[in-house]
């Protein structure tokens, strides 16, 4: 199942540039542990699939749950294989994420730190970025 949004009011975008650093979204906010980028770039519908499928599996026999707080809302088109210059945009290819960097992507939380490393670092194989361990700062009512 491919991850897009329902409608969008423009088709096709440009590309831009992902610059500074992530003002929000950038803490831990639902479960225990995340997973934060270091770098920035763009994530596809589809890393994004098989980063949730990794991390169900490593969780789901501990009883956990997980969060994805990324979505790909970004058309990326291309043109096709050996086609010459010009002739205009290319169609919509995929959909992305733009992440900068900073910007928590994945929480998991139920379960204990050994077993969150282990899914957050083997989710974090299939994605374009370093990425690192984030946790749940204590949040003391302010």
């Amino acid at each position: 199942m491919a991850l897009l949004p329902k409608r969008v009011k423009h088709r096709k975008v440009q590309r831009g540039m992902i610059r500074g650093n992530a003002t929000r979204g950038n803490t831990v906010a639902f479960g225990d542990y995340g997973l934060q980028s270091l770098e920035p770039g763009f994530v596809t519908g589809r890393q994004i699939e098989s980063c949730r499928v990794t991390i169900n599996r490593a969780i789901s026999s501990f009883g956990g749950k997980y969060w994805i707080r990324i979505f790909p809302h970004k058309p990326m088109s291309a043109q096709p294989l050996e086609t010459r210059m010009g002739k205009g945009k290319g169609e919509p290819e995929t959909w992305v994420a733009c992440i900068r960097p900073g910007t928590v992507m994945f929480e998991v939380g139920g379960v204990n730190a050994a077993v969150a490393r282990v899914a957050l670092s083997k989710a974090s194989a299939k994605l374009p970025m370093r990425c690192k361990l984030a946790e749940r700062v204590a949040d003391f009512g302010n």
